[in-house]
Parts: structure tokens; sequence; C-alpha cells
């Protein structure tokens, strides 16, 4: 081998054994796996997508630098603790859980892999976390107020029907979270804007008996709870309040596309959005238990007119103007 040669191979060895140096020194960073359990809403519904913005925007790109993997209970509360446990064995990095539901069931089946809420009603009462500012443990991520908005969802309703006395209440006694708004609405009682007689519905197959109570109780409107049980079954829930000829009022914006007098309630997409800041959080190396539990900041309000007149009603400008969304 001449000379020259020797240097060119010695040069390449050296250049190999550097790169192979710096390769120890510095492995390539392993990419996070994240898992989405939704209980009702579809991985490719407007409100998942921002979620995806939201890992987007926070710097990642699916497929490089994280795995985001979605799973659904199909709006079925007794597949939920299954898939729960089946997420735990797969060893995630994070669970993102859309509903109070979930969380409770993921918090019982780990308590170490980090949880992130996305949409739950009240974690404190639910028993998730011990307080929003100082959660504990491994859940954090975001409130949706149910409790709290229940009285303005009601006023509204009364602004909307000024002759309107008495409200139907259509809860889900499966729901701990219904449990504690029902307390929290029996409590306030003298002070509420009208009457409200409460009804229990868990399942599809008793909401036209649901409905004939509310008529005997001379109920003249109604507020759904929002759930995972009614968003499923809202066709059915609409149709029976249109035959009722019982106006709805709901928490979540696509109940007034599809029927609801007036709805009222967080942006979904945004709570979504904001639950990738947590997840982005938790990669880089935050305590779940150290994060606050943060309350929605965008609120959305629809009227659908449209219903108002099949239903000889006439909403007030003074309602209509407070609207983001009036459906003619």
């Amino acid at each position: 081998m001449s000379a020259f040669a020797k240097v060119v191979l010695s040069l390449l060895l050296g250049a190999l054994f550097t790169a192979g140096a710096t390769i120890a020194a510095n492995p390539p960073t392993p990419v996070k796996r994240v898992v989405v359990l939704l209980g009702g809403l579809p991985a490719t519904g407007p409100e998942v997508q921002q979620f995806r913005r939201g890992m987007e925007d926070a710097g990642y790109t699916e497929g490089r630098d994280v795995i985001v993997e979605y799973r659904s209970a199909e709006g079925e509360y007794s597949k939920v603790p299954q898939l729960a446990a089946e997420l735990v064995r797969s060893h995630p990095d994070v669970i993102v859980v859309e509903n109070t539901v979930g969380a409770q069931a993921v918090k019982r089946a780990t308590s170490t892999i980090p949880i992130v809420m996305a949409l739950v009603g009240d974690p404190v009462g639910s028993g998730l976390v011990a307080s929003l500012a100082q959660p504990g443990g491994n859940v954090t991520g975001l409130s949706l107020m149910t409790a709290e908005l229940s009285v303005k969802r009601l006023q509204l309703l009364k602004e909307a029907l000024p002759s309107l006395t008495r409200v139907g209440v259509f809860w889900n006694p499966d729901s701990v979270l219904h449990r504690k708004v029902v307390n929290d609405l029996k409590a306030q009682a003298g002070r509420l804007p009208v009457r409200v007689v409460f009804v229990e519905v868990s399942a599809p197959e008793k909401l036209p008996s649901a409905f004939r109570a509310a008529l005997a109780a001379h109920a003249r409107a109604l507020y759904v709870i929002e759930d995972l049980f009614f968003s499923v079954h809202r066709k059915e829930l609409l149709k029976g309040a249109t035959e009722a000829r019982l106006p709805v009022m709901y928490g979540f914006r696509e109940f007034a596309a599809e029927g609801a007098l007036i709805t009222y309630g967080p942006s979904l997409g945004d709570l979504f959005r904001r639950s990738a800041g947590y997840v982005d959080k938790i990669l880089k190396g935050a305590n779940p238990g150290s994060l606050p539990v943060e309350q929605p900041t965008k609120f959305e309000m629809a009227v659908n007119v449209k219903v108002a007149r099949g239903l000889g009603l006439t909403v007030p400008q003074s309602v209509l103007v407070q609207a983001d969304e009036v459906i003619q």
C-alpha cells in the first residue's frame, strides 16, 4: 500500500471512530408516545384536530418527534375501564383523556403515567386532583367548569324565553359530575331564575318516558347537562324534544346546529388545543402534579332562530347580540 493510500485510510478510520464516539455520546432522542382516550368524539373531528394543531404549534411532527395514537370508547361507558387498562399496559409517555369517566378509569389503572385532562367537568369534585392550583399525583389538565356554568345557562334560557317559569333538567345518574350539578342546583333553588324539575335519563330507551315526565311536571323547556351519553344520542334526544315542543339548552355548540334552541359553553377545540401544551411540558420533564389545572378562557354561544320559529317563539334581540352564531 502506498504512503498516500495509508494516509487516506488512516483519515477515514479516524473519521469513522470520531462519528461513532459522537453517536455513542449523543444517542438519538427516542420518539415519544402519546395516547388519546376519547369517549365519544371522533379522532377526525374538529375538536381533536385542534389537539394536533397544538402539538404542531409546540414543535412536534407526528411520526418524527412523537407518535400519537387515538382510542375511542365510541360513546359507551362500559368500554372505558378495559380501554384504560390496555392503554396503561402499553406504557405510553403521556395519556390524554377526553372526559371525567376516562380520567377516573386511567387514574385507577396507573399512579405513575402522566394523565392530561382535556374536557373534564369537575376535577376536584371527581377526585382526580387535590386542588386546581396544586393537582398532586399524576393528573393535570383542563376543567370544563360544568357545575359553575349551570346557573348561567339557566339564566340565558330565561332571557331567551322571558315567560318561562319551569325547566326540566335531564341528567345522567351514572355520572358523578351530574350528581354534583344536581345537588348544587338544588342548593341554589331559591336563587335560580326558574323552577327546575329533575329527570333521570341513562339509556336511549328511557328518553320517551323522560319527555313524558318533563311534560307532566309542566316543564316548558329543557336544560340537558352535557354528558357523553347525551352527546352520543343527541339525534334521538333532539328529535324527542322537537316532538314534545320543548326548546333545549345544552353546553356544546354542535347541538344548536342539530336542533337545540341555545347552547353556551367552553370551546372544546380550544381546550383540546391547550391540552397539547400540557403534553409538551410533561414530555420536556415537568411533573404533572405541579402543573396547575386551568379553566376555560374561550366561551361560545349559539342560538337557532329556525328552531325558535318552528316552536312559535321569538328570541329577544338582546340575546341574539350575545351569540357567536345565529342559525337562521
